[in-house]
């Protein structure tokens, strides 16, 4: 049987032949992990040695159970770590969060940025090993900081060589006809992912009716014969092997690929409308098409393939970039990997276009003919008015009486004027509008006062900042009392940005008041010990701090009043 208080937590076996028996302080815990629910069994691990991994692991009998103690335990370990140590006390990792689980690569990518920035770690070192904020509340408002880390490294996925498939050259030994090709994983990669045909070809004959080696060698020599442009020969070759044909014929999965992007352009486009755009109508101008460098299939159905077409297909998959689900590796495991993904990428984009319902009602709404469509009569509700005429004028009456009532709206006279009565009638009106508007936008005094105040601020700061206009305040100031300005302004910044989000208050963040507190004070000394003639520049630019401390007391003393009346309510049975 497992009991828990706020103080420890014991354990007592249900057979009592067992000599396991617990009885250990929370004092001594340090960190509790447990499984997700809905693995085999429901686990919680307290922690006493994070480093070590020694521990107290429970198995319950349902999830249910264990979340109770889980929740519990994080809860008692958290009472426990708002209370203040000294920071010679502190534990030497403290990055492990009491009750929080982090990963390995979370805890290293922490450690990255307080080793890559002195003034986080300055700062993580003041609040987070001296106890005012906890390690959660410290990086849970650098949230960001760390997702940008960990996405830092370029998502974009990894290309292929812009040379055009390394072509492969044969090597021959000068004194025989033996020619001999050089495969490394990265140019098979990439003949998968230019020739798809080939990839399929691998997967249905390899290892089934040939091994690898013969297969790349029919590979090779198909693509010799079609480097020696030899379509006699090529045919011949192809009709005597059918394996060899296979790469001597048309890429059909290619071409299924170049008709889906076709179906994917917008309909709607008129290309026609658009030939005058360019300098093909004018003399001089263009590539001029007339057919002599066509090419079309042979008489023996082997097609005939044009540097363009292989430079176009190289350029879209080099565009497309590589796969980062397909790993170098065993040759059949990557021909499977591409195949995969082109499968998934396939049944994406079929996804998109049915789930597009703009460019379903685009191509709707261009495709329709108004002369054939239906009568699309909407429903609507008839209005039951008895007499239409008593009830627009009434609503009309209504209108004009309340314009004149609220003084808003335009006087109505049935006035019948000769054009002269018409424009001094005019001319009154204009002059009512201008009656308004010789009264000053501002009073003349106290833009003379502005105008002067600043006048005054502007002059006394040159005159005391000397001949460089490019001097500042903090350069006036001796380094020490600069560094510790700025220091206090961060601890302020990461003070009040905890103090803000705190409501409803904790125990936890009394600390934070406190710490603020003291920053108050030494704000304060900093003031008084500077010299007299840096005095006043100074006191401005610590004037902002202690407004914002200001602030947030007065914040937390008004929800103390509310917290205190609320309580004595209680306590007379008076409801808050």
């Amino acid at each position: 049987m497992l009991r828990m208080t706020e103080e420890r937590f014991t354990f007592t076996p249900t057979d009592q032949r067992s000599t396991v028996k617990l009885d250990v302080s929370f004092s001594k815990i340090k960190a509790h992990r447990f499984t997700k629910e809905g693995t085999k069994q429901a686990l919680l691990n307290i922690l006493h040695d994070t480093e070590k991994g020694g521990g107290y692991i429970f198995e319950f009998n349902n999830f249910s159970d264990r979340n109770v103690c889980r929740d519990f335990v994080g809860k008692v370990l958290g009472k426990f770590q708002t209370v203040p140590s000294p920071v010679q006390n502190a534990p030497e990792l403290s990055t492990l969060v009491h009750g929080e689980q982090i990963s390995a690569a979370e805890l290293e990518r922490r450690m990255k940025l307080l080793r890559e920035d002195s003034e986080l770690q300055k700062l993580h070192k003041q609040f987070v090993m001296s106890g005012v904020l906890t390690e959660a509340e410290f990086w849970a408002a650098r949230k960001n900081m760390l997702d940008s880390d960990t996405y830092r490294t370029s998502k974009q996925r990894a290309g292929f060589k812009s040379a055009i498939l390394a072509d492969v050259r044969p090597l021959t030994d000068g004194q025989s006809n033996k020619v001999t090709f050089s495969l490394t994983r990265e140019i098979i990669h990439q003949i998968f992912a230019e020739k798809p045909a080939v990839r399929q070809a691998f997967l249905n004959f390899v290892p089934s009716k040939m091994t690898e080696n013969d297969f790349w060698k029919k590979y090779f020599k198909a693509d010799f014969l079609y480097r020696a442009k030899n379509t006699l020969a090529a045919a011949a070759e192809a009709a005597e092997d059918e394996e060899l044909a296979v790469f001597l014929k048309k890429d059909d999965i290619v071409a299924e690929e170049s008709r889906r992007k076709i179906r994917r352009v917008d309909p709607t486009l008129d290309m026609a409308a658009d030939a005058g755009d360019d300098y093909m109508h004018v003399m001089d101008h263009g590539i001029l098409r007339d057919g002599s460098k066509e090419t079309a299939d042979t008489d023996n159905g082997l097609p005939q393939r044009t540097l363009l077409q292989d430079l176009n297909r190289h350029a879209a998959v080099v565009l497309e970039g590589r796969s980062n689900e397909v790993e170098l590796g065993d040759t059949r495991a990557v021909a499977e990997a591409l195949a995969k993904s082109k499968q998934v990428e396939l049944s994406n984009q079929a996804e998109d276009e049915d789930a597009n319902p703009d460019r379903l009602q685009r191509l709707r709404r261009m495709t329709e003919i108004e002369d054939l469509q239906g009568s699309q009569n909407l429903p609507f509700a008839a209005l039951c008015i008895k007499d239409p005429r008593e009830y627009f004028d009434s609503q009309h009456a209504i209108a004009l009486k309340t314009l004149r009532e609220t003084g808003g709206g335009t006087k109505f006279d049935n006035l019948i004027l000769s054009a002269k009565e018409a424009y001094e009638y005019l001319v009154d009106q204009i002059s009512e509008v201008k009656g308004g508007m010789n009264g000053p936008v501002i009073q003349p005094e106290a833009a003379i006062k502005i105008l002067s105040g600043l006048n005054q601020h502007v002059s006394s700061t040159k005159y005391n900042l000397g001949k460089s206009p490019q001097e500042s305040v903090l350069g006036r100031v001796p380094n020490k009392t600069k560094d510790e300005i700025l220091d206090n302004w961060a601890s302020i910044q990461e003070l009040l940005q905890h103090f803000w989000s705190s409501y409803p208050i904790t125990t936890s963040y009394l600390y934070s008041k406190d710490a603020m507190t003291q920053i108050y004070r030494r704000l304060e000394e900093i003031k008084e010990s500077v010299q007299s003639d840096v005095r006043h520049q100074v006191s401005l630019l610590i004037k902002p701090m202690l407004q914002a401390l200001d602030a947030a007391f007065a914040h937390f003393d008004n929800e103390q009043q509310k917290r205190s009346a609320k309580s004595e309510g209680r306590h007379n049975g008076v409801a808050p």
